[in-house]
């Protein structure tokens, strides 16, 4: 039983990414770092979405988050990607399908003379 003085949460409570989920994330976030684009990441599971903040560098914002958000699994899909300013890049139910979003921008980074 839960001290109502110090409302902790459990882990039950929380939105998580599962394995494969991560895998997904991080096969891409990979390449991307690989590339020199992407420097950092965040992780937060919280009572409705999961977030996977990605970092150009860790002192500034995230210029990207991947959300995992169950409540709208029926809907519009619980995965999104979405950008900096807000804008949702690309929303769905599969998550590898989500993260093709960023395939365009793989091959520009690797397209680009040094």
């Amino acid at each position: 039983m839960q001290n109502p003085q110090h409302p902790i949460s459990s882990q039950n409570d929380r939105i998580a990414f599962d394995r494969e989920e991560l895998g997904a994330i991080l096969s891409v976030y990979g390449r991307m770092v690989a590339a020199g684009e992407w420097r950092d990441y965040a992780m937060a599971f919280l009572r409705d979405v999961a977030v996977f903040s990605i970092f150009r560098h860790s002192a500034e914002t995230p210029i990207y988050r991947v959300e995992k958000r169950p409540r709208l699994r029926g809907a519009q899909g619980m995965y999104a990607v979405i950008a900096m300013d807000g804008r949702i890049l690309k929303r769905g139910h599969d998550l590898k399908q989500v993260m093709r979003v960023f395939d365009r921008k793989l091959i520009r980074a690797v397209d680009q003379p040094r």
